[in-house]
């Protein structure tokens, strides 16, 4: 899911000689082999070979980190651009960090430097921190962990050693470092690559179950609105995202989505029907009006790349026997909705990329706005039936805020996680919400406010949030 700057700290545009640093550090040459756990489903994406990676050069750190820390950039043997941040006063442990998106198109070294300065905290507190921009944008989650895995030996061959190494996921990369996490469990020499996993704001619930309310988005948005397509142009499959040779752009789409319930106007600037369309999809599929446009991008340009560079051209999502609720009229919609049935193959195929097993062998510490408005406080409890189901469950503590923001909650939050997880692996004193709670106050005299922790907070199954359908 797209990651935007966190609230309160506009994103700056890059400056000119960091960005040529980082473009000019093609480093091609092959990497160190991954290890996949025994049992476990082999990578799908290309293997890696057995040769080195070369060395990271100097390039110049955002300005935020200028002063305490410097930085190393490169393209890894696949394709992939990465930074890396080591400040001057390391703490001697180093965080993974696997971005939100996922991104269209080739990667952009910029992208990097985007998550780094999005992501300072962890710098700040005195970590270490390396982010890949992935060998290329799309869904594909195992090739990404495999990207991430890679830098690990990049930093660990060529950098320095780490006492502990944290693996962090936002957002949909929460998806690709809670896979990773399963599908590398042993280094060549025996040891974990990983002690630890730290998921934020993280789409957990598989992209065979994440992705429904996008299905339900397309087929009610297009009962509403029926210009997407239009009448006039040629008919297609909701569930494809969009057909072979489309050239819609988002601008494209916007333009359509605020024809039809202008979003770009204040609730009281719309026409009573558009105002009634908007609030039968907030009402229906509990989102607010404010991530309709970007629900229905993902809903539209990613379904594209999952169907037709992923699954083979048949798509893994579909509503049939859904039955929506909270219109003016359920009865109504439900017998006009469009129904699209999920290809089996392609969900299986899907599945086997994007869904996790919850055979994770380390620490996991979870935390989740309860508001927020693009991976659902749901997800999280789906996530937990998964790693008990994986027989990890003890293995696993959830936390919750009270924020209702996705790609960044606050600064003392994440270092209070941090410390949390690293005194779990360290000394064997596994968090509780209520302790988390109670230690997050201690971080805001150096982080500032923003400690928003709910220690009781139990969120609702998946099912209760998003309608229940048939699957293959």
């Amino acid at each position: 899911m797209p990651s935007s700057p966190p609230l309160g700290r506009p994103r700056r545009a890059l400056a000119a000689p960091l960005a040529l640093s980082l473009l000019a550090a093609l480093l091609a040459t092959a990497c160190a082999p991954l290890s996949t756990p025994t049992g476990a489903a082999a990578p799908t994406a290309p293997t890696v070979s057995a040769a080195a990676e070369k060395a990271p050069v100097a390039t110049a750190c955002p300005k935020d980190l200028a002063a305490i820390a410097r930085c190393l950039s490169g393209q890894d043997s696949a394709g992939a651009y990465y930074l890396i941040a080591m400040p001057h006063s390391w703490n001697g442990h180093l965080v993974m960090h696997a971005h939100g998106g996922p991104t269209l198109g080739a990667p952009r070294a910029e992208r990097a430097v985007e998550d780094l300065e999005r992501w300072s905290i962890m710098a700040r507190a005195g970590y270490a921190w390396a982010g890949s921009t992935f060998r290329q944008g799309g869904v594909e989650v195992r090739a990404a962990a495999e990207d991430t895995e890679r830098l690990r030996q990049i930093f660990v061959q060529h950098v320095a050693q780490p006492q502990r190494t944290i693996l962090h996921g936002q957002s949909w990369g929460a998806s690709v470092a809670a896979k990773g996490a399963e599908m590398f469990t042993t280094t060549a020499d025996g040891k974990r690559p990983y002690d630890a996993v730290l998921l934020t704001s993280g789409v957990l619930a598989g992209g065979t179950r994440s992705y429904d309310v996008r299905t339900d988005l397309r087929a009610i948005y297009q009962h509403l609105c029926n210009n997407h397509p239009r009448p006039t142009e040629p008919q297609y499959p909701l569930n494809i995202g969009l057909p072979q040779g489309a050239v819609m752009t988002q601008a494209d789409l916007q333009a359509r989505v605020n024809e039809c319930l202008a979003l770009n106007k204040p609730a009281a600037e719309r026409t009573p029907e558009q105002q009634r369309k908007v609030q039968t999809l907030v009402n229906v599929l509990r989102i607010p009006a404010t991530s309709i446009q970007s629900h229905l991008n993902w809903g539209t340009f990613h379904y594209r790349d999952v169907v037709q560079h992923r699954t083979g051209g048949a798509s893994p999502f579909g509503n049939r026997g859904a039955q929506y609720q909270g219109s003016a009229d359920d009865a109504a919609l439900n017998a006009a909705v469009l129904r699209y049935r999920a290809d089996p193959a392609a969900v299986a195929r899907f599945a086997e990329d994007t869904d996790l097993t919850g055979r994770i062998p380390v620490p996991v510490l979870t935390v989740k706005g309860v508001d927020d408005p693009t991976a659902f406080v749901e997800l999280d409890a789906y996530f937990k039936g998964t790693m008990e189901r994986g027989g990890s469950g003890a293995r696993l503590v959830q936390t919750f805020t009270q924020h209702a923001a996705h790609s960044y909650l606050s600064d003392p939050t994440y270092p209070t996680l941090m410390a949390a997880l690293l005194r779990w692996v360290d000394a064997g004193e596994k968090p509780t919400p209520e302790g988390i709670a109670r230690q997050c106050p201690a971080y805001e005299a150096r982080f500032g406010k923003g400690c928003a922790f709910l220690p009781a907070y139990v969120p609702a199954p998946l099912d209760s949030r998003v309608a229940v359908r048939e699957r293959p």
